[in-house]
């Protein structure tokens, strides 16, 4: 929007100093356990995370190796829903999976 100046003049519109904070965010960490199948964390991966399945597999290998591993980074309220759709999805299938937030 353009307002006018002191001579009538149309100028633009000045920018304030103030810039828009952006969202928190937050990590959704998954944690391993000893009875969820590795092709179900892939599934879980590639599925709610929409990661690809080379990047599904090293995920998946990094929290079976090191006991949890990072499955993104997103805003409070869609990391909160990933969480849910894994928790119950698990469920679901009759698996432990856990995955839980962490601030980035």
């Amino acid at each position: 929007m353009s307002r006018q100046g002191p001579s009538g003049e149309a100028g633009t519109k000045e920018k304030s100093g103030s810039k828009t904070a952006l969202p928190p965010q937050f990590k959704v960490l998954m944690h391993n356990d000893d009875y969820t199948t590795m092709d179900f964390v892939v599934q879980m991966l590639e599925g709610i995370f929409r990661k690809s399945s080379t990047e599904a597999h090293q995920i998946m290998l990094n929290i079976h190796f090191n006991g949890i591993g990072i499955c993104g980074t997103y805003p409070c309220e869609i990391a909160e829903t990933k969480v849910e759709r894994v928790h119950s999805s698990a469920r679901e299938a009759g698996f432990p999976l856990k995955c839980s937030l962490e601030e980035a």
